[in-house]
């Protein structure tokens, strides 16, 4: 089954699919063909509708989360669904599966006074102080992934504007907006980059001038929660949560929260209102005399 999944991650990348994407596509098929070699389904044309019953019968026993089984499961079916297409398998036995529904989780978010505190931790004593600052400001101002966010080129910013492109899920391209912090904060960390002579495209380097990746991203972060003093676990998508819940808080359009968040569905946007509702309904009972 080895060939067929690399002819479908091939596919994948072509089609614009992030590295993220590639990569958990490759290890969730690679598990599950290892799963059915073991069993004697050596070839997608071997599958069965029990086989496939009894992959996800193995990633329960494992006691695997409802959404890693959601996540592999989708996989294989993606996968079958290409195989089917490409005239690879005849039929596609993972059409009477049942996935299990999806557990609906509420964002974790932070407080305005707790994103206030971890933007504002580092100094301005350093290249390294002034870049985690301006990446901090940007990335709460403007609610990009980590992706984006590291992927941010010079050419890419209209500070004066207040404005950056960045680029999604699938490559595609949206206009997310700087406040002044955020803006103040990479003017003086662009000035202090180029007085270096680092001359790297990409915004946020490293102290060797080259483009900061996700891992370096999340270990500035964890820093600053810890000087902070915040005892919690806060990753950038935390930041990106706190971004929409205090959008909506104050007032801002829903759909409009879905464009600068970069999401296809409303639906995906709608569960920040869940979170605003959770506390107004706080609110109400701490307030009201009848609550």
């Amino acid at each position: 089954m080895r060939r067929e999944i690399a002819l479908f991650l091939e596919h994948l990348e072509q089609g614009n699919r992030s590295r993220h994407t590639l990569r958990a596509y490759g290890a969730d098929l690679r598990a599950f063909a290892a799963f059915a070699a073991a069993r004697g389904y050596r070839a997608p044309g071997d599958l069965t509708p029990s086989a496939l019953r009894a992959y996800l019968a193995h990633l329960h026993e494992r006691k695997a989360a409802r959404s890693s089984v959601l996540r592999r499961l989708a996989a294989v079916r993606s996968f079958l669904r290409f195989l089917v297409s490409r005239d690879r398998l005849g039929a596609n036995p993972a059409l009477s599966i049942r996935l299990p529904r999806a557990e609906r989780r509420l964002p974790t978010f932070l407080s305005l006074e707790e994103a206030t505190r971890i933007v504002e931790t580092p100094g301005e004593d350093s290249l390294a102080s002034l870049r985690d600052r301006a990446l901090l400001e940007v990335l709460y101002s403007s609610g990009c992934r980590a992706s984006e966010l590291v992927g941010l080129r010079e050419e890419d910013l209209d500070i004066r504007g207040g404005l950056a492109r960045v680029r999604g899920k699938g490559k595609k391209e949206r206009m997310v907006v700087l406040g002044r912090p955020a803006a103040k904060a990479l003017q003086a960390y662009l000035g202090e980059k180029h007085r270096r002579g680092f001359g790297s495209a990409a915004i946020f380097v490293n102290l060797k001038g080259g483009p900061l990746t996700d891992r370096s991203l999340r270990r500035v972060l964890r820093k600053h929660v810890l000087r902070a003093g915040l005892g919690r676990r806060v990753s950038p998508h935390t930041l990106r949560h706190s971004f929409a819940t205090h959008l909506l808080d104050r007032g801002a359009d829903l759909r409009m929260v879905q464009e600068m968040l970069g999401h296809e569905r409303l639906s995906t946007t709608q569960i920040y209102t869940h979170v605003s509702m959770e506390r107004l309904r706080a609110a109400y009972q701490k307030a009201h005399p009848r609550a």
